[in-house]
């Protein structure tokens, strides 16, 4: 058997029956059982855990939207708190004392027992019990049920939470109206959704005005042809691998604490990251761009400012355009979580919400969140769809 035949056997095998297959196979193979040992991937748990998260996923599935109307009626009564918690201040001489509602004793400890009563209430109605300290923290206690007559008799203890020496104890009704309305937690999103798009506007806005001289600077086309060129791109181009390779949370932690709290902290940190890689992403446009009319302008002795302005710019303004919409349709989804570590926005009350285990807001807001972006999504794409066409 010949040398040639020999290579056109090996030819006609299967390629699962190569050797170089079978080895690459086999190094997929490790590489992959080491990354699931390494990333501890357990598929159990994802059945284990379902009960836990179900109760979570329903709240998340029901976004407060809208609700009906509430009427609400309390009545007040003082309570004077004794021992180490109250003030030497004498209580104030406006009374909130209510002829439907009274305490047995007016006055005692944290710990005590005192007996709530309330008459003049609609008949077999729900309410809630508030205690109200001297700085005006609230405190529930819980809830109550008149009866026929509209009478409740309710016993309640001295919370920890007491202090000064003038305290409120404060029943509430609350009825239904039957009138449906938005409900506050939609008004409150829709505010800071709005807040989270001009965010992202401004970041974007900020980053494209610094990044389009600066990626002339960084197009190796431009400025590969002199030393001054060559190390003037060089420092630009290191510069924006840096600020990129920074994620946008880092820079918001750091402008959180410097500027403080807020949407401001947002901005700088968006725009910091957006500079980069609206630089790097306008300098490879320049890269692309036809030579001609650059050359066609040197020939005549033009200046490099020149050149960019007439022979550079014209080429690229639709693209740099298309690619700054682009970058705020990716802002919007990044200002989302940079709120989680006081950059502003949607997403910082998105983490309050979650911490306080309100799910069903927090799906409000994530409702929110999901239509912002598809709607920016194809508003961006057709926008870089006409910058193409245009180009």
């Amino acid at each position: 058997m010949t040398v040639s035949e020999d290579k056109r056997r090996v030819a006609l095998r299967p390629f699962y029956a190569q050797t170089r297959f079978l080895l690459l196979a086999l190094v997929g193979l490790i590489v992959f059982s080491y990354g699931w040992k390494v990333t501890e991937i357990k598929p159990g748990e994802l059945v284990r855990g379902a009960a836990m998260v179900k109760p979570l996923v329903n709240e998340l599935l029901r976004p407060d939207l809208i609700r009906h109307e509430t009427q609400t009626e309390f009545s007040e009564s003082v309570f004077l708190l004794d021992g180490p918690g109250a003030s030497f201040h004498k209580p104030s001489d406006t009374k909130r004392e209510d002829a439907r509602l009274s305490l047995t004793p007016t006055n005692g400890a944290v710990g005590d027992t005192v007996t709530v009563s309330g008459r003049g209430w609609g008949s077999e109605t729900t309410g809630s019990l508030l205690w109200i300290n001297s700085i005006e923290q609230e405190f529930p206690l819980g809830s109550f049920t008149t009866s026929v007559d509209g009478t409740f008799e309710a016993t309640i203890r001295v919370p920890e939470t007491a202090r000064g020496l003038e305290q409120t104890l404060r029943a509430s009704i609350s009825r239904e109206t039957g009138e449906w309305s938005l409900s506050p937690t939609v008004k409150l999103v829709a505010e800071k959704m709005l807040e989270t798009i001009f965010l992202a506007l401004m970041a974007t806005g900020f980053a494209t005005v610094v990044a389009a001289p600066l990626s002339f600077l960084a197009a190796k086309n431009l400025m590969w042809n002199r030393v001054p060129g060559k190390a003037v791109y060089l420092a630009v181009r290191t510069t924006f691998n840096i600020l990129r390779s920074i994620e946008p949370l880092i820079l918001a932690i750091l402008f959180a604490v410097w500027v403080g709290i807020g949407p401001f902290a947002g901005v700088l940190a968006l725009s910091l990251h957006s500079i980069a890689t609206l630089g790097k992403l306008f300098s490879e446009q320049i890269e692309t761009i036809d030579p001609g009319p650059v050359e066609a302008l040197l020939a005549t002795g033009a200046n490099p400012l020149q050149v960019a302005l007439y022979a550079v710019w014209p080429q690229v303004s639709a693209p740099f355009l298309a690619l700054a919409f682009y970058r705020w349709d990716i802002n919007v989804r990044m200002s989302t979580i940079i709120g989680f570590v006081g950059g502003g926005g949607i997403g910082f009350l998105l983490q309050q919400w979650i911490n306080l285990l309100q799910y069903s807001q927090a799906g409000t807001a994530l409702l929110a969140i999901s239509a912002t972006v598809i709607f920016l999504d194809v508003a961006s794409a057709w926008v870089r769809q006409r910058m193409e066409l245009k180009s």
